[in-house]
């Protein structure tokens, strides 16, 4: 595998949006050049006969058993709330209105 060039380097900030200096670029191009030859040795290890695992250990659920209760009225919902109006819960606003 080619290293990573600092052009490419400087692409993919561009593309991220990231501002980046002389020096970080020589840095980064090092930097990611490693991490992609991690990658590929990873890529080189694995097996067909291995199937792939998202995890090590094998999991369990740890869920309880859904079981259905009776939920909070409207008006008990509301009662603790700061502000209500029109049987809802009243909250600052936060975002202006666009035209």
């Amino acid at each position: 595998m080619a290293a990573i060039s600092r052009e490419e380097v400087a692409h993919l900030a561009r593309l991220s949006r990231l501002a980046v200096t002389e020096e970080e670029l020589d840095r980064f191009a090092g930097q990611l050049d490693v991490i992609l030859q991690s990658v590929a040795r990873v890529g080189e290890v694995a097996a067909e006969d291995i199937p792939p695992t998202s995890h090590s250990v094998p999991l369990t659920n740890v869920y309880r058993e859904d079981v259905p209760t009776t939920s909070l009225t409207q008006d008990a919902a509301l009662s603790g709330a700061p502000d209500a109006y029109e049987s809802r819960f009243r909250v600052p606003r936060i975002l202006d209105e666009e035209d």
